[in-house]
Order: structure tokens, then C-alpha cells, then sequence
């Protein structure tokens, strides 16, 4: 079932639609980046019904879109967090270094429309390097032999580990505090030993790192903010 995407306050938001075999009620979330809307509805529900139930939600839509922080662009004189440190992107034109961080700034040579891109690939750069070894490590003191390591840009969850021991974490974890980023590689890490939510896994997640309190705090109360950059 498609549907034209929703027009609101000057917001083209397309319209991802689910159905689950459970599910009773519609449900209506809108994305982390604020770029579409998810909704979950009963199996058999007709398209006008849905259409309906979009439409009498049009002043909530446009509530939440309104919360939403602006925008930081990849572009020389933006604050971009790294491990939850801001620094200043800096343009440097003629130098031949690639991208550098100095002083609280991160530098970037070359043209500046490449700007964008290349500190978009080095923020990825930045997460695969913090946190591939920390899998490693953690999932030694485990006993256990991660899969392939991935890095993706959901909206919806900061990492996932397949049944098969492969793991996937949103790059945008490098803009997070390490101490987030440190949660979310143990979180994903415990679902080798245990692929649920149970008490053994929570166990295990603190074996991993020590008080986990604080990092899901702030990914319930600042995670969305990460969406804004880029």
C-alpha cells in the first residue's frame, strides 16, 4: 500500500507503512531526523481508514516537527561533536593532508564542494575505528567471536546483532559521548551471549560496563539530536 507523502508546515514527509500481525491499534511515530513518518497498522486496514488517521493527526505531526533542533550542516564554522566534544569545521583549501583534527577543530583540505563528503566518510572512519575494537575486546572477555561489523544510518536504533553473531551500529555514535558509544557496543555485544532482553542479558550487559544508567539516559534524552548533523 503506497501513500502520497504529507505536506505539512513546508515538509515533504513520506509515508512508511507497516502492518503487523499483532498490532490492534494504528500507531504513528515520526523518524529521529524528522525526514518521514512510520506507521504500524493491523493486518486488512483499508487505505482511507490509514489516510484518515494521518490526517487527524496533522497538529501532532506538526508539534513534533516543531521540537525538532535545526540542522547542522557538513560546512566550514559548524560545531560538530566528536565522542561528544565540539569542534569547529575548519576549511583548508591548500593543504594536502586529507582531515585532520587540531585544537578543538576538525580541518578538511581540498575543494570545498568535496567538503561535505569527505567529513562524512571521516566521521565513518572515526566510528569504525573506535568501535571495531571495542567488539573485539568485549566480545573476548565473553567468549565469543563476533561477525561482520557494519556501519549504517538507522533512524530508529543505534546498533543490531543478527542471529548469525553480525553486528551493525550507526555511525552517528562517534558524534555521542564515549561512555554512549561504550553502552551501545556492550548492549550489542551481550546479544551474543543472549539474542533478548532477559535478566541474564542485562547481567551481562553490566559485566561489559559497569553502570549503563547514565549512557541510556542521555540516548533517551539527546539521541535524537544526533539525526540533526549532516
Amino acid at each position: 500500500m503506497i501513500f502520497e507523502p504529507l505536506v505539512i508546515d513546508g515538509h515533504t514527509l513520506p509515508v512508511r507503512l507497516r502492518t503487523h500481525p499483532k498490532s490492534r491499534r494504528l500507531t504513528l511515530r515520526l523518524a529521529a531526523d524528522g525526514a518521514s513518518l512510520n506507521v504500524v497498522a493491523p493486518p486488512g486496514l483499508k487505505a482511507a481508514e490509514i489516510r484518515r488517521f494521518l490526517d487527524t493527526h496533522r497538529p501532532w505531526i506538526a508539534e513534533r516537527l516543531g521540537r525538532l533542533a535545526p540542522r547542522v550542516p557538513f560546512a566550514e564554522g559548524s560545531l560538530i561533536p566528536l565522542l561528544g566534544v565540539p569542534h569547529r569545521v575548519v576549511h583548508a583549501p591548500t593543504a594536502r593532508r586529507g582531515v585532520w583534527t587540531a585544537d578543538g577543530q576538525i580541518h578538511i583540505s581540498g575543494h570545498p564542494e568535496h567538503l561535505p563528503r569527505r567529513l562524512a566518510d571521516w566521521l565513518r572512519a572515526q566510528a569504525r575505528a573506535e568501535i571495531t575494537p571495542r567488539v573485539h575486546q568485549m566480545a573476548a572477555r565473553l567468549g565469543k567471536t563476533p561477525g561482520r561489523i557494519t556501519l549504517r544510518d538507522p533512524t530508529s536504533r543505534w546498533g543490531s546483532c543478527a542471529a548469525n553473531g553480525n553486528l551493525a551500529f550507526s555511525w552517528r555514535l562517534i558524534l555521542a559521548p564515549d561512555y554512549v558509544l561504550a553502552y551501545v557496543v556492550a548492549h550489542e555485544v551481550a546479544h551474543l551471549a543472549h539474542l533478548n532482553h532477559g535478566p541474564r542479558f542485562h547481567t551481562t550487559v553490566r559485566q561489559l560496563i559497569a553502570n549503563p544508567t547514565p549512557a541510556r539516559q542521555w540516548l533517551k534524552t539527546h539521541g535524537p539530536t544526533l539525526h540533526r548533523f549532516g
